[in-house]
C-alpha cells in the first residue's frame, strides 16, 4: 500500500488491489482534533495498518465517511470495528434495501483471490447523511455533493480548506467510467459537471481508483470521461488512450450490455 500526504490535514493510501483510494482527513480544534477516514483499501494487511497511520500522524478517529455503497469502499470498519460510517441517505438507504450484499461480494472476492480475513465485515451502525450537506471537522466543514451515475448513490467530498476533492468511483486515471446495474449515464454526465466547478479550484483530486491527480489532470479526465459517455450507447465511443487496456474494453462492454442501446 502507497501512502502519501496531500497536505498538513490530508493522506491518502492508496490500495495494491484496483489503487482503491482511502483518505485520512483532520483539522485541529483547539486542545481537541477531528479526524475522519472516507472509503478503505482493500487487503487485510492494508486495513491493519489504517490505525499505525492514524497513530504514527498523532490524530484521533472521529468516524468513517463513504463515498458509495460498494464494497470496496466499505471495509475501514474492519480496522475501526466500533466506529460510526456515515454515508449519503442514497447510500443508506440502498444498503438497508440490501442487507449482506456488500458481505456477499466481499466473500466472493475473496474466494476468488484466496484472501483470508480474521472475521465477516459488519457494517454496525450506518449514520445517513443529508447529501448535498456539511459535515463538521473541527473549526469547519466538509461540504457533500450528490455523487451517482455510477450507482445508484453517492457523495463527493469537498475538504475546502485544503483544496482536496475527494470524488469516490469517478475522474480516475485508470478506470473508464463504469455504470452499474443501477447506474446511469445522464446522472453520471451530471455528476460531473456537478463537480467541475470544485475540481477547477482544487489543488488535488482523490479518485477511487489511482493516484491523486492534479486539477489539469482531473480536467482533463474530466473531459475525456464526458466525450467517452455521450458516445455511448455506440460500441465505437472512444476510450481514452490512457484507458483502453483489457480490463477497460471488458468495462466498456459491460456498458453498452447495460445499456442496452436505449442511451438510458
Amino acid at each position: 500500500m502507497q501512502v502519501v500526504s496531500l497536505s498538513a490535514d490530508v493522506v491518502v493510501a492508496r490500495s495494491q488491489f484496483w489503487q482503491t483510494t482511502c483518505t485520512l482527513v483532520h483539522r485541529d480544534a483547539g486542545d481537541d482534533g477531528e479526524c475522519f477516514v472516507i472509503d478503505s483499501p482493500v487487503l487485510p494487511d492494508e486495513l491493519d495498518a489504517l490505525p499505525t497511520i492514524l497513530a504514527q500522524a498523532g490524530w484521533s478517529l472521529s468516524g468513517l465517511l463513504c463515498t458509495h455503497g460498494d464494497w470496496d469502499h466499505l471495509l475501514a470498519r474492519f480496522a475501526f470495528p466500533d466506529a460510526v460510517l456515515g454515508a449519503a441517505e442514497t447510500t443508506a438507504a440502498r444498503l438497508r434495501a440490501a442487507p449482506g450484499e456488500a458481505q456477499r461480494d466481499l466473500r466472493a472476492f475473496d474466494d476468488e483471490h484466496y484472501v483470508q480475513r480474521a472475521r465477516p465485515l459488519a457494517l454496525g451502525q450506518v449514520q445517513a447523511l443529508g447529501v448535498p450537506g456539511v459535515v463538521e471537522i473541527g473549526d469547519v466543514e466538509i461540504e457533500l455533493l450528490p455523487a451517482d451515475g455510477h450507482t445508484q448513490d453517492g457523495m463527493a467530498l469537498w475538504l475546502g480548506w485544503t483544496g482536496v476533492l475527494v470524488c469516490g468511483d469517478y475522474l480516475s486515471p485508470v478506470e473508464i467510467p463504469w455504470l452499474s446495474e443501477h447506474g446511469s449515464r445522464h446522472a453520471y454526465l451530471a455528476t460531473l459537471a456537478r463537480l467541475r466547478p470544485y475540481v477547477e479550484r482544487a489543488d488535488w483530486v482523490v479518485p477511487g481508483h489511482g493516484v491523486a491527480i492534479d486539477a489539469q489532470r482531473a480536467l482533463a479526465i474530466l473531459g475525456e470521461d464526458e466525450a467517452y459517455l455521450r458516445a455511448l450507447p455506440d460500441p465505437a465511443a472512444p476510450l481514452p488512450l490512457a484507458r483502453r487496456g483489457p480490463a477497460q474494453q471488458a468495462i466498456h462492454a459491460e456498458n453498452l450490455t447495460r445499456m442496452g442501446g436505449a442511451g438510458a
